[in-house]
């Protein structure tokens, strides 16, 4: 059945029911931009048309099958159930300070088995579509809706590695950023990713205004490959180029997860410096976020604030971020599949 994600078919649905554009466009502001429900999108259009439309368009495809709300933060983890049974994750983020965020989801668990993320710890089933993608966003800002709120920040920093899911992830983009639909900037986007040199020079050039984060967590090869086993197959070498490349579109987010007695000593903070010091790059601290079956800890907060300290008087743009949702196991490198199929 046709979602309300499918334009052509759902353009050839409006041409078989004669709905004038005008009401088609009433119909789709109703949707993605005021997210009523499905009964309010429906009596928009003309009531011939309503019908057919009921019939033939599936409302949402995940079905929430849970929603836990931080006690500490303003997070709220939504547990998602695909058609075929599996269950993914994402994140709503209400900061004090900004917009309301998302953190999506773009596969079925993660191929990259990175020693310090749960996700990679449940493997990979599949990849998602651009419908499950963008449902995502859908109920989330309709559950938001009631708060006064909208998602006005979406980052694909869930599960799963976007750039090896790109044919979806890119044309749900297109959809986040069709004036049509949701009319997100690209610059409130932000795709994530491990470091996969050539999907990130097509990333970058299909999506100049989109930001792009790398994942580096180390600027030590041996260090980072013992971090990541996509490290092994994309050396920092190779990377490097592909960030100054990226550069050319604007400043690339750096990502660098500190672990304490792994990447958080003198000589990985000497490292850090010298691999980004001709790349324009704006380097994101993050915590670690622990879970059930990891024997890794986050470098104490002193010691963090000290390595950015370092870092901003070397002349980078540095931000020491905090987590949200820790405890509900929403915060970033906690999101797992915790019930399998059944």
């Amino acid at each position: 059945m046709t979602t309300i994600y499918d334009i052509d078919a759902i353009e050839q649905l409006r041409s078989r029911n004669a709905v004038q554009p005008h009401r088609m466009k009433l119909f789709r502001n109703a949707l993605f931009k005021n997210s009523s429900d499905w009964n309010e999108a429906l009596a928009v259009l003309p009531e011939s048309a309503r019908a057919d439309f009921d019939r033939s368009i599936t409302f949402q495809c995940l079905e929430l099958a849970e929603r836990h709300d931080s006690e500490i933060d303003a997070a709220s983890k939504l547990i998602f159930k695909t058609h075929d049974g599996h269950l993914i994750e994402s994140v709503v983020l209400r900061p004090k300070t900004g917009r309301t965020s998302i953190c999506i989801s773009s596969q079925v668990g993660c191929a990259c088995y990175c020693s310090f993320c749960a996700t990679g710890k449940m493997g990979f089933t599949r990849n998602l579509t651009t419908a499950e993608i963008l449902d995502q966003i859908t109920q989330a800002n309709r559950m938001v809706k009631p708060e006064g709120r909208s998602i006005r920040n979406v980052v694909f920093m869930g599960m799963g590695e976007p750039l090896l899911n790109t044919e979806q992830v890119y044309r749900a983009l297109d959809l986040m950023m069709d004036p049509k639909l949701y009319d997100l900037a690209g610059s409130r986007i932000t795709v994530s990713t491990v470091g996969i040199p050539n999907a990130m020079e097509d990333f970058t050039s299909a999506y100049p205004s989109v930001h792009l984060a790398l994942s580096l967590h180390s600027a030590d090869q041996e260090v980072r490959q013992r971090m990541m086993q996509q490290a092994r197959v994309y050396p920092l070498e190779q990377i490097h180029e592909t960030l100054l490349a990226a550069s050319k579109h604007g400043k690339v987010m750096i990502e660098y997860l500190m672990l304490d007695g792994v990447n958080d000593r003198p000589a990985d903070l000497q490292a850090l410096e010298n691999y980004l010091r001709d790349v324009p790059v704006h380097i994101n601290l993050i915590p670690f976020n622990e879970y059930a079956g990891s024997n890794l800890r986050g470098t104490p907060q002193p010691q963090r604030e000290a390595f950015a300290n370092h870092l901003k008087a070397a002349g980078f743009d540095v931000t020491l971020r905090y987590s949200m949702g820790s405890d509900i196991e929403a915060a970033c490198g906690q999101l797992v599949q915790h019930k399998r199929k059944g």
